[in-house]
């Protein structure tokens, strides 16, 4: 069974992340990623940005399901959710 901290493992090697957060069952995963590297991205782009990161592990079907939000870090702080 994949481990959550296994993905954010993958998520930091490709993208430097603010903040990030990785919970899931083992099979389905949710993420909040936070990233400078998003300003200026439309939100299909940010999720491409990521899926372009893990694309190997959803090809091999290690990684099966990662539903994600994908925010800068102005959006984040505007939302609250950087505590």
């Amino acid at each position: 069974m994949l481990d959550p901290r296994q993905i954010e493992d993958w998520i930091r090697a490709g993208l430097a992340c603010e903040h990030l957060a990785v919970d899931g069952d083992g099979r389905h995963f949710e993420a909040l990623v936070v990233s400078a590297a998003f300003d200026g991205l439309s939100r299909v782009q940010r999720q491409q940005r990521v899926n372009a990161v893990l694309r190997e592990h959803f090809e091999t079907e290690l990684l099966h399901a990662l539903s994600m939000r994908c925010l800068t870090p102005a959006e984040a702080q505007e939302r609250d959710l950087l505590g």
